[in-house]
C-alpha cells in the first residue's frame, strides 16, 4: 500500500546571518511583524498592507467571505492602480528615474524613463485606448509584448482606465496566444514589431497574425491589432501590416500627445489583470487577480521581503510575461517609487559578464532572479561576478527551489558574502510572497524558503487532511490555513475549476462561509523543519514514486548537483515494470569538463549518499544541454517523454534550443 506521506532524507542547512549594515538601513528589522500578522489578528491585520496605498475612498469590510472561497478585500474601498504607482510620486519624485530600459545590443544606450515621462506616456496610451479602441473599465485587452518599456506603460495605461489586461509571454506562439485571447474575450491585441533575443532581431508580428487566425478559428474575431515599434518612427517586421485592422502606436500616439485622462476610481475587488498559467491538463487557467488586495500585497512585499526603498535601483530578471515580473517588476517596485530595471535579452548575451556589466553600470542595489538563471550563470563560469564593480545589498532567487550548493554559490560570489538573500517560494495564485525570511529578522537557511512570510500560515497535510507537524521530518502536500489580499479571485469564468484545484481535497464543509473550514491547497509537495523553514519538494505531481517510496525529485536533483562537475540536473519518472517508476536522471556538464562514465558514477554515488538508495537514477544521461523555454525553465515534460519512448513529446514551440532534442534522443535511445 502506497505510504500516504515521504520521509524527507536530507540533513537541515547551517544558517547565515544578514550584516549589521544591512539591518541598520532596513525597512523593517522589528520581528513584531509576526506577532501583529499572527492569526488571532486575521483578517484585520492586513489592514497595514492596504495603508501603503492612496486610496480615494476607505473600505467598510476588510475581508468578505460571503462567496467564499472567492475572496473579496477591502470591500466598499476605491482606489487606481495606476495613479498609485505613477500619479503619488509626482511630487516628490518627478525627475527620479522609473525605469531603466537595458536593450540586448551593448551598442544601444541604455534609457532611462522618469516617473514624470512615464506619467505623460500613460497618459497618451490611455487616451488612446479609451478614444480610439473605445475600451472602458472591465473590457479585456490581450497583450504579447516583449521586455521593452512599452509593456509596463501599455499595462499601466490598462489600469489607469480600470481595463483588464492580459499578457502574454513574448516568446509563446501565436496560437498560444489566441487560447489565452480567446479565453478572455478581448478585442484587441497590442503587440511589437519585433525585439531582440540572443542576437537576433525577431520577427514578432508574425505572431498575431497567427494569433488572430486561429482565434477567428475558435470564433473570436479580434476588431484591432496595435504594433508598437521597436524603433519609433520605423516598421522593422517583414510581415505586413493588414489594412482596416493593424495599427501601428507609435504614429497613432502623436494624436494623443499632452492629453491627460483622469485615472479612473476602481472598486478594490475589481480585477486588475488576468494571468494565464498552464493547467496540467486541459486549457491554460486565466488567473484573476483584483486591484485593492494584490496591488496592497504586492507593495507590502516589496517594501518588506524585497527591501526596497524609492532610492534602490532594483533589478528583477523575470520576464513580465509571468507573474513575477508582474509583481515585482511593475507593481510592487513602482508603488514604492523604486528605479526598476528591465533588459530585454538573454542574461549571457551577448557573454555571460552582461549581467556584472548591467549592474555595474546602473548602481543595482537589489537582485531578483531564478535558480534557473543562477544555474546558468554559474556553469559560464564560476569567478566571473568578482571581476565587477557593483554591491548588492540584498538578493532574491524565485521560482523553484535553489538547491543548497547553488545557493552557497550565489550567496558567496554573485553577493560576495555580503548580500541577503530570500530565498522565495509563491505561485501565479498567491500574487505575491507565501514563504520566505524577512531579510533584516530571520537568518537565511540553503535551499529552505523560510517560514511563511508575516501573515501567511502554511500548513503540511497528508491525503487524508492530517497535519503533519514540523520536525517529524515527513513531507505532504504544502497548504495555507487563511486566505490573504494577493490571492487570485477565481478562475477567469471557471469557479467550479478554481474551487476543485485549489480547494475541494481539504475542504471542511463546502456550504461554510467561515475561511477556516477553506484551507488553500497549493499543489507542492514540502517539508517544514522544526524551526518552521519550509523546503519545497516540486510539485505533488513531481514526486516519484519508487515502489511505494515517494521521492521528492527536487532532493535527487540537489543531491547531483553537489557533485563539482554538474552544472544542471533534471529527474523524470520512467515507467518500470517491476517498481512502477524509476528515476532517470539528465545532467550537463560546466565549461571545461567532458562527459565519461566517471562522472556518471559520481552523480549516481552522491544521490544515493545524499537521498538513499532507494532513489539510485536507473540510468545518468549526460547531456550538451536541458531542452528549455526562452525564459530558461528546464522542460522535463520532454525528457520524460524520451526517456518514455513517447513519440509525441507535446508542444515544443516554446523551446529555446529545439535542437537538443535529437542529440539527446540518439544518447538515450542509442
Amino acid at each position: 500500500m502506497e505510504p500516504k506521506h515521504c520521509e524527507a532524507r536530507w540533513q537541515e542547512e547551517e544558517y547565515y546571518y544578514p550584516s549589521p549594515d544591512f539591518i541598520g538601513q532596513a525597512n523593517c528589522a522589528d520581528s513584531s511583524v509576526y506577532d501583529r500578522f499572527c492569526l488571532d489578528n486575521f483578517p484585520e491585520c492586513f489592514k497595514e498592507m492596504a495603508e501603503l496605498l492612496d486610496w480615494d475612498k476607505y473600505w467598510h469590510t476588510i475581508l468578505d467571505t460571503s462567496d467564499a472561497p472567492c475572496w473579496k478585500w477591502f470591500v466598499g474601498g476605491k482606489l487606481n492602480a495606476c495613479y498609485n504607482c505613477v500619479d503619488r510620486h509626482l511630487k516628490k519624485y518627478r525627475n527620479k528615474t522609473a525605469i531603466y530600459f537595458v536593450p540586448e545590443p551593448e551598442e544601444e544606450r541604455i534609457l532611462k524613463i522618469t516617473y514624470q515621462e512615464l506619467w505623460r506616456r500613460v497618459n497618451e496610451m490611455a487616451a488612446l485606448l479609451q478614444d480610439f479602441c473605445g475600451l472602458k473599465a472591465g473590457d479585456r485587452v490581450t497583450l504579447h509584448l516583449p521586455m521593452t518599456p512599452e509593456l509596463p506603460i501599455t499595462m499601466l495605461a490598462c489600469a489607469r482606465l480600470g481595463v483588464i489586461h492580459s499578457q502574454v509571454f513574448a516568446g509563446f506562439s501565436g496560437k498560444a496566444c489566441a487560447d489565452r485571447l480567446v479565453d478572455a474575450e478581448s478585442e484587441v491585441l497590442i503587440t511589437m514589431d519585433v525585439y531582440y533575443r540572443a542576437g537576433s532581431l525577431l520577427d514578432h508580428k508574425q505572431k498575431a497574425d497567427e494569433a488572430v487566425k486561429v482565434a477567428e478559428e475558435q470564433g473570436k474575431k479580434v476588431k484591432k491589432v496595435l504594433i508598437w515599434q521597436r524603433y519609433p518612427g520605423k516598421y522593422s517586421s517583414p510581415t505586413p501590416l493588414v489594412e482596416g485592422r493593424d495599427f501601428i502606436v507609435n504614429d497613432l500616439l502623436k494624436n494623443y500627445y499632452h492629453k491627460e485622462v483622469k485615472p479612473v476610481s476602481m472598486p478594490a475587488e475589481g480585477t486588475l489583470f488576468l494571468m494565464y498559467t498552464s493547467g496540467s491538463t486541459g486549457k491554460p487557467k486565466g488567473v484573476q487577480h483584483s486591484i485593492g488586495g494584490y496591488l496592497s500585497y504586492v507593495t507590502w512585499m516589496s517594501k518588506v521581503i524585497q527591501d526596497i526603498h524609492p532610492e534602490d535601483v532594483y533589478w528583477c530578471m523575470a520576464d513580465i510575461g509571468w507573474i513575477t515580473g508582474h509583481s515585482f517588476v511593475v507593481y510592487g517596485p513602482l508603488a514604492l517609487a523604486a528605479s526598476t530595471v528591465i533588459y530585454e535579452g538573454t542574461p549571457t548575451y551577448p557573454d555571460a559578464e552582461r549581467c556584472w556589466r548591467i549592474a555595474e553600470e546602473l548602481g543595482v542595489n537589489i537582485f531578483h532572479t531564478s535558480p534557473t538563471a543562477i544555474r546558468a550563470l554559474r556553469k559560464a563560469g564560476e569567478d566571473l561576478p568578482l571581476k565587477y564593480n557593483y554591491e548588492f545589498k540584498h538578493m532574491t532567487t524565485v521560482g523553484e527551489p535553489i538547491e543548497p550548493e547553488v545557493w552557497r554559490w550565489y550567496y558567496k560570489v554573485i553577493g560576495k558574502g555580503k548580500a541577503v538573500i530570500v530565498d522565495t517560494w509563491w505561485q501565479t495564485e498567491s500574487g505575491g510572497f507565501l514563504c520566505s525570511t524577512v531579510p533584516a529578522i530571520k537568518p537565511m537557511k540553503p535551499g529552505s524558503a523560510g517560514p511563511g512570510v508575516p501573515g501567511i500560515h502554511p500548513v503540511i497535510l497528508d491525503d487524508e487532511g492530517n497535519e503533519i507537524p514540523p520536525g517529524s521530518g515527513k513531507a505532504g502536500n504544502l497548504c495555507i490555513k487563511n486566505p490573504w489580499p494577493g490571492l487570485m479571485q477565481t478562475i477567469w469564468k471557471d469557479r467550479e475549476r478554481y474551487v476543485d484545484t485549489y480547494y475541494a481535497k481539504y475542504c471542511k464543509n463546502p456550504k461554510s462561509k467561515d475561511w477556516r473550514d477553506w484551507p488553500y491547497m497549493s499543489g507542492d509537495a514540502a517539508v517544514i523543519a522544526a524551526d518552521g523553514y519550509v523546503r519545497i519538494l516540486g510539485r505533488v505531481d513531481d514526486v516519484i514514486n519508487v515502489a511505494g517510496h515517494r521521492l521528492g525529485t527536487k532532493e535527487i536533483e540537489s543531491a547531483a548537483l553537489t557533485v563539482e562537475e554538474i552544472a544542471e540536473a533534471a529527474v523524470v519518472a520512467v515507467y518500470d515494470e517491476i517498481k512502477g517508476t524509476v528515476p532517470h536522471l539528465y545532467v550537463s556538464l560546466k565549461p571545461g569538463y567532458d562527459p565519461s562514465d566517471e562522472i556518471a558514477k559520481k552523480v549516481t554515488d552522491a544521490v544515493c549518499d545524499i537521498v538513499g538508495k532507494i532513489a539510485k537514477p536507473a540510468k545518468v544521461f549526460i547531456v550538451p544541454d536541458m531542452p528549455k523555454t526562452r525564459s530558461g525553465k528546464i522542460l522535463r515534460r520532454i525528457l520524460a517523454a524520451i526517456s518514455n519512448k513517447k513519440e509525441d513529446l507535446g508542444d515544443i514551440t516554446t523551446l529555446s534550443n529545439p535542437h537538443v532534442i535529437e542529440e539527446i534522443k540518439r544518447l538515450v535511445h542509442g
